[in-house]
């Protein structure tokens, strides 16, 4: 519902707005600086209809609010940048609540500080999506957590985890704690040597591998691997022996005192949390 109506309106907004600044004599190179694309983009859209919408009336106000704003475009010239955009949406729901949400996008970079209190708030996000009835039965004994770099990690203080571990009890994913920087040594020491091999992955989770007779099931890894394009490195106490290229898992078959794991490996909290559902449910269907 929300995915479809913003993205069929803004494609249609582009679209409308590429074709009023055309006829006002701007040239493609002009509207993809100012709408946010590229040439061949524009190029594209000039050639084909415009995207419909569900409803005829919303495409007339979307094909005014195009028209509107081209005149303004126009006005005030193509040599003219957006500094900022502010984002207002209102949502009103079948129970007559109304949802309403107002963001400015400064275009700016965020400092330092900024960027690694960001990545804590990843990791808290992250941690909320996580579907409690799939993980529960590939928690590890010792817990789980979920950790995450800030840039090209080079010691723990630059990796955010939360601190002690993640249990599930009643159903429920509970963390002890805020993720703080600095409170997994044994994640950050892994993730750092997955980011000497790919600099993309930005951080890391563990969770139980499939076990039989005591052991990793290493052919149902290597089989749900194939299956889901997933490349596999191996690490033994933690440390990553067998890296592969473009890593999305590493096994870590275990020791005396040392409980095997199965690490995942992603850009983003995000995506950890959209591998480990595809994972698991690969290894319950299996």
């Amino acid at each position: 519902m929300l995915g479809e109506s913003g993205i069929r309106w803004a494609e249609r907004l582009h679209h409308q707005l590429a074709k009023e600044l055309k006829a006002r004599g701007w040239s493609q190179t002009e509207i993809a600086d100012m709408v946010g694309t590229t040439q061949s983009t524009v190029s594209r859209q000039l050639g084909k209809p415009a995207p419909g919408l569900s409803a005829n009336n919303d495409e007339v106000v979307i094909d005014d609010w195009a028209h509107e704003l081209a005149e303004s475009l126009h006005r005030l010239g193509t040599r003219t940048d957006v500094m900022r955009h502010r984002i207002v949406v209102e949502l009103t729901m079948s129970n007559n609540q109304t949802l309403r949400y107002d963001k400015t996008l400064s275009g700016e970079h965020m400092n330092e500080d900024q960027a690694m209190q960001a990545v804590i708030r990843r990791l808290e996000w992250a941690a909320a999506r996580f579907d409690v009835r799939r993980l529960k039965d590939y928690v590890p004994a010792v817990g789980m957590n979920i950790a995450a770099a800030y840039g090209i990690a080079s010691s723990p203080q630059q990796v955010a985890a939360y601190p002690g571990r993640m249990t599930v009890v009643d159903g429920k994913l509970l963390r002890q704690e805020s993720a703080v920087f600095g409170a997994s040594n044994h994640l950050a020491a892994l993730l750092i040597q997955a980011q000497r091999f790919d600099p993309n992955i930005g951080a890391i989770m563990n969770i139980r591998p499939p076990m039989v007779d005591g052991m990793v099931d290493r052919g149902d890894i290597d089989y749900i691997s194939d299956e889901l394009g997933f490349a596999v490195g191996l690490a033994v106490r933690g440390t990553i022996q067998t890296p592969t290229a473009s890593m999305a898992i590493v096994i870590d078959e275990g020791d005396f005192g040392w409980e095997p794991s199965l690490y995942i490996l992603g850009a983003t909290p995000a995506d950890l949390v959209d591998r480990c559902h595809v994972i698991i449910d690969a290894m319950n269907t299996e």
